[in-house]
């Protein structure tokens, strides 16, 4: 009985240790996730930013072409 209760307790030490280790790879995952989601809020902005100045050289390209 005495092996066995070592094998289990060495099992509960492993089982624990895989828990942890599957809670900090989520937590990186997440982390990843936040940085990914930052950065494609920024690009975001940037697009509609050229956006708006595309809009205005066509609004400017119009008045120039109906003056003519």
């Amino acid at each position: 009985m005495i092996g066995r209760t070592d094998i289990e307790d060495a099992l509960k030490k492993l089982d624990k240790l895989t828990q942890e280790e599957a809670r900090m790879a989520i937590a990186e995952v997440l982390r990843a996730t936040h940085i990914t989601n930052e950065g494609v809020r920024v690009v975001k902005e940037q697009v509609l930013a050229v956006d708006d100045k595309v809009a205005e050289v066509i609004d400017g390209t119009q008045i120039i072409f109906n003056q003519g």
